[in-house]
């Protein structure tokens, strides 16, 4: 057995980042994904550079352990398919808007009426009970409708996104942890259900629980923003000759620091002897850090703040991580021999489990490598699989996967 949710099949309709992403988590803890595709495969594959067409890193590294399946769902053919699919699954997952799953037969009401067992998560923009329940939704606009470009300015640059998919891998994890859990509550129930995972509210909980702050309280008790996080000083701090990443946080950490910078008297300040008044008065606060770590190098820094036993780490790039001590110790970016794309590099499960550890069992397959295999185990015979792929209502893509 390798992983928890062994046994456990899962149509993944789903595109771009915020789905797969999803989906290959659920792949990781050892589910059978059945990814379906367009002929034309998810709109991710041609991102980046890539040594064979539709298979770019973007989509490497959101797709392994996946099996593909393309269907036209265009075609009547491709629907009916699908729907004897659903009849066996235990997961759907989609992220398209719910009234164009109806249109291609698969709305939670159509599904369910297939298979009254189905866990059916549906992940897109905005609940639908709201106003704004039929927008389209991308990472970026949500970042943009919950204000999180106006935290990342700190009141002093022009708002700016974060520099990586936070929305959608941070919904994409909510929806893998709703679909477990609704997977926990069959196991005791028998029943299946219906999960609407919106990314606006989703999001809007996330960020907020930083920063309502004072507009938590009725009358307000201030305004909304965690003012140590949004200060424009909070960034890693220059050193002599780089930069260092610090955080000073608890009332024992603060007095070491202050003795180790050589202003012992400042734990006693009123201003700073304790966490409510280092908040309160934290542009003095960033000043101070600011001026002291300008006087050594980020070496003699990291040595004295490890022996002080203060929470610390030298600025690190995103290529310097291939690079870094633990990432190796524990094997994180690991090569792979890709059948079709050559050598390549993965990252590892992040999770360690005492019996059921997941593992990559899967490379992230080109568009329709597995349709046949997939339709076969879904007991379709070989003379129904032929038909489906003589109408083109099935892409057989397992001869280009070579």
């Amino acid at each position: 057995m390798s992983g928890p949710l062994t046994g456990i099949r899962v149509i993944d309709m789903t595109m771009n980042v915020l789905g797969p992403y999803a989906a290959q988590i659920l792949g990781d803890m050892g589910a059978d994904i059945c990814k379906i595709e367009p002929p034309e495969g998810d709109t991710l594959r041609g991102i980046g550079p890539s040594r064979n067409k539709g298979m770019g890193p973007y989509f490497l590294h959101l797709n392994r352990n996946k099996r593909s399946l393309a269907l036209d769902l265009k075609k009547d053919d491709a629907r009916a398919a699908l729907q004897r699919l659903v009849k066996q699954a235990d997961v759907m997952l989609c992220t398209f808007r719910p009234k164009a799953m109806e249109r291609l037969g698969a709305s939670y009401a159509q599904a369910s009426a297939l298979n009254p067992r189905l866990i059916y998560c549906n992940a897109f923009g905005f609940g639908q009970r709201g106003p704004y329940a039929d927008r389209p939704a991308y990472d970026d606009l949500i970042q943009a409708a919950i204000g999180l470009p106006v935290l990342q300015a700190r009141g002093v640059d022009e708002p700016t996104f974060v520099a990586c998919a936070l929305i959608d891998r941070a919904v994409g994890m909510a929806a893998a942890s709703s679909i477990g859990m609704a997977l926990y509550y069959r196991e005791r129930t028998g029943k299946g259900q219906a999960i609407e995972v919106p990314m606006f509210e989703t999001m809007t909980q996330f960020v907020m629980g930083d920063h309502l702050y004072g507009l938590t309280f009725e009358p307000p008790l201030g305004g909304a923003g965690y003012a140590r996080m949004i200060d424009a000083r909070r960034r890693p701090y220059r050193t002599q000759d780089g930069y260092i990443g610090v955080l000073v946080y608890n009332d024992k950490q603060w007095r070491r620091f202050f003795a180790l910078a050589g202003h012992p008297e400042m734990a006693d300040d009123p201003r700073f002897d304790s966490m409510n008044s280092r908040t309160k008065n934290i542009g003095l606060i960033y000043e101070f850090l600011t001026k002291t770590f300008a006087s050594k190098t980020t070496a003699e820094w990291a040595k004295l703040l490890h022996e002080a036993d203060i929470p610390s780490t030298p600025l690190n790039t995103p290529a310097g991580l291939l690079d870094d001590p633990h990432m190796k110790a524990v094997d994180f970016f690991r090569l792979f021999d890709h059948p079709s794309e050559g050598r390549i590099r993965m990252m590892g499960i992040p999770e360690t489990w005492s019996e059921s550890q997941p593992d990559i069992r899967r490379h992230a397959p080109r568009i329709g490598e597995n349709t046949v295999e997939v339709l076969s185990e879904y007991g379709f015979a070989a003379a129904e699989i032929d038909g489906l792929l003589k109408t083109g209502a099935a892409i057989d893509g397992s001869a280009s996967a070579g």
